[in-house]
């Protein structure tokens, strides 16, 4: 049993790697199976179809993700300094990534995304509803930033939280173009004048 477990964990973690270094179009089980050290017969021991795979690749992504983000937007900072946060380990994610590869492999569900949206209903459908998720989690947090007169009054709390989640997933996609994690260091910036954040605020959070 314990051989059987670490054949899908062994798939499943080369088939994330190379997902995110090279996209999904582009890969076959065999090198799946190859990069893992998995006979191809334990992929269908565990996989009915490479959009099978790819689903739970999405679903094990997401659930480690969606631990971070509700840790670092549910601690006891402020809702600003929150978000600054969420921005920070975003970036260190991304840097850890180049540091590991020699590349910046930008988000994985903007990469599939792009590369999947017009192809697959399901992988959409799934990547449609975390990008959700992840917007609800956001929104509550500008909500309370409103609360407490960190942003401005006049602010749609869930069209700012869709607009940051968009800028992430913008960013992201910058730094995988530019081989340059940098490129995250501006959706503090943006996300000061996207919540209109007043300016006696904005010099307390420098």
């Amino acid at each position: 049993m314990g051989r059987t477990s670490d054949a899908r964990s062994k798939i499943l973690d080369a088939a994330a790697t190379l997902i995110e270094q090279r996209g999904y179009s582009a890969l076959g089980v065999a090198e799946i199976c190859s990069t893992a050290g998995v006979p191809k017969g334990s992929f269908y021991y565990f996989f009915e179809s490479k959009q099978a795979l790819a689903l739970t690749v999405i679903d094990d992504h997401w659930a480690a993700q969606r631990r971070q983000w509700v840790e670092l937007l549910s601690s006891d900072h402020d809702p600003l300094r929150r978000l600054r946060d969420l921005f920070e380990a975003t970036e260190e994610v991304q840097r850890a990534g180049q540091q590991k590869a020699g590349l910046v492999v930008g988000c994985l569900f903007g990469n599939l995304a792009v590369e999947l949206s017009n192809q697959d209903n399901k992988v959409r459908s799934r990547l449609q509803q975390i990008f959700e998720a992840q917007i609800d989690l956001i929104e509550q947090v500008v909500v309370e930033a409103k609360d407490r007169g960190q942003a401005g009054g006049s602010v749609d709390a869930r069209d700012s939280a869709r607009s940051i989640v968009a800028q992430i997933e913008g960013r992201a996609l910058l730094a995988k173009l530019l081989n340059d994690p940098a490129q995250l260091e501006a959706l503090w910036r943006n996300c000061l004048d996207l919540l209109q954040v007043p300016a006696q605020v904005r010099s307390a959070t420098d």
